[in-house]
């Protein structure tokens, strides 16, 4: 799982109770006919934020976008941008710019004369749409390309392109609908650090949408996890990441092993869940609420599971099985464990040095334990 690039500031604006809100989302739903594409969606976006709204096809993230650009209008529920109320605002007249995930560039224009475009329609005057469209084409290191049309450039100059055409505008907001998704991976990688290179440069609060949990990760400030048409969790990519608030939210971003489990101690500073499909007693650091016997999950990410060939001091967090698969992925290992209950956990250990790993094979008995702050406990 990629990490985010960003140095996050000391008091990020979402933790700031006198923050004001760029983009406030007010209790919005939209739907067509009987389907409800999206419900009762509430949020807040600050000033040069870079915002994802991270989800699978059909959960409602497009949808959202395209209210906010003014392209559908809620059925409920309002928009504010920049503290006013953009209900009933068309497109051309919001403070907003969406670039769409087709990048939709002119093919007859040079790679100039698609980024002037949106200039000439709003009659700025030819000095300064000139030397508008060279400081942007600068910016994206593409002033060499100003003369190319579309079909001969790759797919991450086409890209910036796309993006500088939507910057020269010189929006408030920025909205963009899978901007990397037409990429191969490498350049993917690549891509999504001269985007948080760029909008920092400029200041210009970004909304992204994407399904790519990776993406999310790397680009984001902050990410909203969307579900069925609601907001299920929002936070910075570790919070999303290392404590989940959901079933939904822990296995949609990055792996992650489940086990169902039942509460048998709940104290302050920890408690214990008993686990039939695991084996043994989850031990976790910290303290829950809910009431004894409840039934509940315990999370714990791949990597922060140990696996060994020779029992570990620790008596509890301890579980036992076979190694069934192995991948060799280069930075890493991934080890299929199956429990003697069935259950299949994925572990996955770092190569650090070139024969890490190398005592482990098929179908060898392994001892499987983690760390008590490790466990993220989910009730739902």
């Amino acid at each position: 799982m990629a990490t985010s690039p960003r140095l996050q500031t000391p008091v990020a604006a979402w933790n700031d109770p006198g923050a004001v809100p760029y983009v406030t989302i007010e209790r919005v739903t939209k739907k067509f006919g009987d389907f409800v594409a999206v419900h009762d969606v509430s949020l807040n976006i600050f000033k040069r934020e870079l915002f994802c709204l991270l989800g699978g096809s059909g959960c409602g993230k497009t949808t959202l976008l395209r209210m906010l650009a003014g392209f559908e209008e809620p059925s409920s529920g309002r928009i504010l941008i920049d503290g006013v109320d953009m209900t009933g605002i068309p497109p051309y007249e919001r403070p907003v710019n969406m670039m769409f995930q087709s990048y939709a560039l002119f093919p007859h224009m040079t790679v100039e004369q698609n980024v002037a475009f949106g200039l000439k329609q709003d009659r700025v005057p030819q000095a300064e749409l000139v030397s508008r469209v060279a400081e942007m084409l600068e910016l994206v290191k593409l002033t060499q390309f100003s003369k190319r049309k579309p079909h001969q450039l790759s797919g991450g100059q086409r890209q910036r392109v796309a993006l500088a055409r939507s910057l020269v505008k010189r929006p408030k907001l920025l909205l963009l609908d899978e901007p990397l998704g037409a990429l191969d991976k490498k350049l993917r990688e690549h891509t999504q650090f001269e985007l948080v290179n760029l909008q920092e440069k400029l200041g210009v609060t970004f909304v992204v949408v994407t399904h790519d949990q990776e993406e999310a990760m790397s680009l984001s400030t902050r990410i909203g996890v969307m579900n069925a048409g609601q907001i299920v969790q929002v936070g910075t990519p570790k919070d999303i990441y290392e404590y989940p608030s959901t079933k939904f939210v822990a296995e949609f971003i990055g792996n992650v092993n489940m086990f169902h489990g039942r509460l048998i101690e709940d104290e302050p500073d920890h408690v214990r869940l008993e686990s039939a499909e695991l084996g043994c007693t989850i031990f976790v650091d910290h303290g829950v609420s809910s009431a004894p016997g409840a039934t509940m999950w315990a999370a714990i990410r791949p990597e922060k599971m140990i696996i060994s060939v020779t029992p570990p001091a620790a008596t509890e967090n301890v579980a036992q099985g076979v190694v069934k698969e192995i991948a060799y992925m280069g930075d890493m290992s991934i080890y299929l464990v199956q429990l003697p209950t069935g259950k299949v956990v994925r572990v996955t250990q770092p190569n650090v040095y070139r024969h890490a790993g190398d005592t482990i094979t098929w179908e060898q008995p392994v001892y499987l334990h983690w760390h008590a702050s490790s466990p993220v406990v989910i009730c739902e």
